[in-house]
């Protein structure tokens, strides 16, 4: 965990104002809302009320923005026409402004000026070209370039789309890959997108065929138009990248006379060699709908389709690892907000029907009907998410490169190598309660979760050999499950406030003992899982607060070592105002965070990678037997649409703390912070950024904030339903076709 901001420091910039419509019989906006509502923001180590809500803290410098970005707002509102310029006008000093100029990459053009260069912050990658970040200039722009040299090394590149997603709903981009001359083991990908006018955020997942490799997700453009880089390390892919492939790249986007943006993005690979690289599989089984041949994206969507394969196993394996990717869309993008089932109608009236079926959602792996694993999934925040303000320039936690869950179903192999066909499913489940304390698991949950899988397996050299041993001997206690629920009403009886809790526990447990060609060994597979989420609804509906944590600890033992431990935090307070035009205002504030520790050996690159192939830190990383990263965000943004016209205006704040460390399994070897970085963003600007690599400086960034009365302008939510999940209006439109039936 972290022990505070370091270094380079200034005062969150954040604010918000609880806004509603009162209905009859409550008599003060004080009652309505049940008395103050101005929070805390929490620290990066929780800390709950007896409530279980968290309370965010506010700064002067920022209710003076929140402020003055209202003014300008009151002002565009009485103008008798808006004006056609662009109001991105930064707070910060005069000689700040929002030219973006990154280094080219030797794919992709560099950007023009005006654009805003949007970034996830992440742990360094390394490529040829050196260690490469996404960091900070001297005059505050942000560049993706290197930060460190790398040892010298031959590589080769191979462009892989370039591409315009206009209307390309149903029509993903389709190419094909030749393997490249040079010799390689280590791959990255850079993906280089722009856009420029009114456009949501989408949702792109890439793939080899009929297995899906890349789930991502687009920003929200801006007038003057958006770019972003992102560098990825594929190695873990080789077992595809070392033949002809079939590319489809489904990034599903409408273009109209209101949404005009479409995304131009270039996607390249470089390949190299080095020594330190995860072990490849030596073949990759999808669990998709298997369209690659027609083309078409792989994907399932549930719950309204079957997501099942069977499929015929390899005989001589000797480990397999299920990967599962799976988020949430449409009215089930903030699933982590939802109430229970009992009260969705709550409020009626006034909000409308709300999404139910629990905050709590679980991703199920069964081969042959029987439960192998599960994955309790980390709430991914888009970009257009809650306030789109919020994401300008740093995007949410993963938002650019959606993480996968590892299940190891190597207790399996003695099943799976008899010769016959199994069953892989993929089920979602939410919760439905019986209206007291309890509930059980449903497959009845809201629309729509996108899911894919596949299965890394890694071969014994003799093809004729055959893996046995016993079938799996399994614990799976049903999940331990506890909800509440409370509601008050004003002196009409019209419900005016509810508060919800939504605890689950699990524990799974699968071990057998497997014979392969070279040894006999007992692997087992456990989970240990919980999550807790509190909710209340204050103002008839109008304003929500959730406090929501996931903590799991998955581990594989006996053949090959693997262990994660993960906790997701995420604190959520939102609220809507919505005037007799139709005019609407919406208000956040959000704390979202991660914590991952990893140990032993990883289907996917952990980045520990990166610093196996720094001289200075070579040796060091001998001694580690994991990794751990740690990062939060906290943000407040205000956001104003007037849908009748066509325009919105609003502000926002938003800042990140991120550490990675090389780490030793039961405090073998010592902690050591490796990458470190602290930055925060107003209104589209960075006012503070500072990167370290090993513990030396690598960049720092840090101006006054200057409070200057201008709001930017912005594109995208038309509803607050489409942007916090309810209220009026509709939902965002899923645009990632779904598979088979």
């Amino acid at each position: 965990m972290f022990s505070g901001i370091r270094n380079k420091s200034c005062p969150s910039h954040a604010t918000r104002f609880d806004k509603a419509v009162i209905p009859e019989g409550t008599s003060t906006a004080a009652a309505a809302f049940g008395g103050p509502t101005t929070a805390k923001k929490p620290p990066l180590v929780q800390k709950e009320t007896s409530k279980g809500i968290l309370y965010p803290v506010h700064s002067f410098k920022a209710f003076a923005l929140a402020l003055s970005a209202s003014c300008a707002i009151l002002i565009w509102i009485f103008a008798e026409c808006v004006p056609a310029t662009n109001w991105q006008i930064v707070a910060s000093s005069p000689t700040f402004d929002l030219v973006k100029d990154a280094a080219p990459s030797t794919s992709a053009p560099a950007p023009t000026a005006g654009v805003l260069q949007v970034f996830q912050v992440y742990q360094p990658i390394f490529t040829p070209y050196g260690i490469l970040d996404e960091t900070v200039l001297e005059d505050g722009l942000e560049s993706v370039g290197p930060i460190d040299k790398a040892p010298v090394t031959t590589s080769c590149e191979t462009l892989l789309m370039e591409h315009s997603f206009g209307f390309s709903y149903g029509k993903p981009f389709v190419g094909y890959y030749t393997p490249p001359k040079c010799k390689f083991n280590r791959i990255t990908m850079n993906f280089t997108v722009t856009s420029k006018g009114r456009q949501f955020d989408r949702l792109a997942l890439m793939y080899f065929g009929d297995t899906e490799v890349w789930r991502t997700s687009t920003a929200e453009p801006t007038v003057n138009g958006i770019r972003w880089e992102y560098i990825k390390d594929m190695s873990e892919y080789l077992y595809f990248w070392n033949s002809p492939q079939t590319i489809i790249f489904d990034l599903g986007n409408l273009i109209d006379d209101t949404y005009t943006g479409a995304f131009n993005t270039t996607l390249s690979a470089t390949f190299s060699s080095s020594e330190d690289v995860v072990e490849p599989a030596s073949v990759i089984i999808p669990v998709s709908a298997r369209k690659g041949a027609a083309n078409a994206s792989s994907v399932f969507t549930l719950p309204a389709e079957n997501a099942t394969n069977t499929i015929r196993f390899p005989r001589n394996a000797n480990r397999a690892v299920f990967s599962v990717s799976a988020c949430g869309q449409a009215t089930e993008e903030f699933w982590w907000s939802n109430v229970l089932q009992s009260d969705i109608n709550t409020f009626m009236p006034v909000a409308g029907t709300l999404y139910g079926y629990s905050p709590f959602r679980e991703v199920q792996v069964l081969i042959d009907g029987q439960l192998a694993g599960v994955h309790w999934p980390f709430p991914v925040i888009f970009t257009g998410g809650v306030v789109p303000g919020l994401w300008r320039p740093i995007v949410g936690i993963d938002a650019f490169d959606l993480r996968e869950h590892e299940i190891d179903i190597t207790p399996w192999l003695p099943m799976l190598s008899d010769g016959a066909e199994h069953t892989f499913e993929i089920r979602v489940v939410g919760i439905v309660d019986n209206g007291k304390s309890g509930g059980l698991l449903t497959e009845s949950v809201g629309s729509s979760w996108l899911v894919t899988g596949k299965i890394f397996v890694w071969l014994d050299d003799n093809s004729s050999s055959v893996t046995t041993g016993n079938p799996p001997t399994m614990h799976l206690p049903s999940p331990v499950i506890s909800v509440s629920q409370s509601l008050t009403q004003n002196s009409t009886g019209a419900n005016e406030t509810l508060v919800y809790t939504t605890d689950v526990k699990r524990t799974i447990s699968i071990s057998s003992l497997v014979t392969t060609q070279n040894k006999t060994f007992l692997s087992t597979w456990t989970q240990s899982l919980s999550v807790t989420n509190y909710g209340k609804f204050i103002a008839f509906g109008a304003v929500q607060q959730n406090n929501h944590t996931t903590k799991g600890m998955d581990q594989s033992t006996g053949g090959t070592f693997y262990q994660s431990s993960y906790v997701y935090p995420l604190y959520a307070n939102s609220s809507y105002f919505v005037q007799p035009s139709g005019n609407f205002t919406i208000e956040a504030e959000i704390m979202l965070g991660l914590d991952l520790a990893i140990h032993g050996k990883p289907i996917f690159p952990t980045g520990i990678q990166t610093f196996a192939q720094l001289p200075r830190t070579s040796e060091l990383v001998i001694g580690f037997s994991g990794t751990s990263l740690n990062t939060r965000q906290n943000g407040t943004a205000y956001y104003f649409a007037a849908p009748s016209v066509g325009v919105s205006s609003g502000f926002g704040s938003t800042s990140q703390e991120f550490s990675f460390k090389g780490v030793g399994l039961g405090g073998g070897a010592v902690d050591k912070e490796l990458y470190y970085r602290n930055v925060e963003a107003v209104n589209s600007t960075i006012v503070r950024d500072f990167e370290s690599l090993v513990g030396t400086e690598v960049r720092s960034y840090d101006v006054p904030v200057k409070i200057t009365g201008n709001a930017q302008l912005v594109m995208g939510t038309v509803s607050p339903k489409a942007a916090i999940g309810r209220g009026f209006g509709a939902p965002k439109k899923l645009l990632v076709q779904g598979g088979g039936a």
